[in-house]
């Protein structure tokens, strides 16, 4: 009597892995705008360091930081043995933009950080206006790991490819997909546009480039939890797929 187990269901493990990667697709986004808005008033406020500062709340506004970074790759290693089987190279290059985006992310946390440490002891270290400089220098750098992380890396890694491969694998509906590519393009050419000072990192510009990734994120959070591998979900994507094969075999 064999005694080997029995082969997992793919499907089962392909829903599994759709469900684990929607849900942290949905942790990103909240985390994502939570960490903003909580640490705004180091961002905002020139004189942060010197005066009494929000300091729980700035580290609350880090933790969120910290939770993105942590479902950031968690999407990522979802989706890798999925996205894989369309091409096993452009996947890991998924996967390897996850990666650099929350490398630059824990950057502008570990900058945080630092002026949140440096707060406290601004009086007592006599020269207000060199820590004053050196805050403001943190927040820079902050900013400018913002733009080269959650904006550059992620709209050509979470936009351009990730759509490309949801596109090919016939996973999503194509419109969407095509919004994600175009979503992660605009979002890496206003990075450019900031970088060469055509544009502010939070201007009217910047934000219309970014609100179709917001949307493509929007809907990955959402499609993967409550509608991906469906019944009515499965059934389109193998008419797609049959489709697909029957053209390669034309040809």
């Amino acid at each position: 009597m064999s005694t080997d187990p029995l082969p997992a269901d793919p499907l089962t493990a392909d829903r599994r892995r759709a469900l684990t990667a929607g849900a942290l697709f949905l942790v990103t986004f909240v985390t994502a705008i939570a960490g903003v808005q909580l640490y705004a008033p180091v961002l905002d406020d020139p004189a942060y360091v010197l005066g009494r500062g929000a300091d729980t709340r700035v580290l609350l506004g880090i933790l969120c930081e910290l939770a993105l970074i942590a479902a950031n790759l968690g999407t990522a290693l979802a989706l890798f043995p999925i996205l894989r089987r369309r091409s096993e190279g452009l996947a890991l290059g998924y996967v390897v933009a996850r990666i650099m985006e929350c490398v630059f992310i824990a950057i502008g946390v570990l900058c945080l950080l630092t002026v949140v440490t440096l707060r406290p002891q601004a009086t007592a270290l006599g020269d207000q206006e060199a820590v004053a400089v050196s805050a403001h220098t943190l927040v820079a750098l902050r900013n400018w790991t913002f733009l080269l992380g959650p904006g550059f890396v992620a709209g050509l890694g979470n936009g351009v490819l990730l759509g490309w491969l949801l596109l090919r694998s016939g996973l999503v509906p194509r419109a969407m997909a095509i919004v994600g590519m175009a979503g992660g393009s605009l979002v890496a050419l206003s990075g450019i546009g900031v970088l060469f000072g055509f544009w502010g990192q939070g201007s009217p510009v910047s934000a219309a480039a970014t609100l179709p990734e917001i949307v493509w994120e929007a809907f990955l959070g959402i499609f993967f939890s409550f509608v991906l591998f469906t019944p009515r979900q499965r059934a389109r994507v193998s008419r797609r797929t049959a489709s697909g094969s029957a053209q390669l075999s034309a040809a």
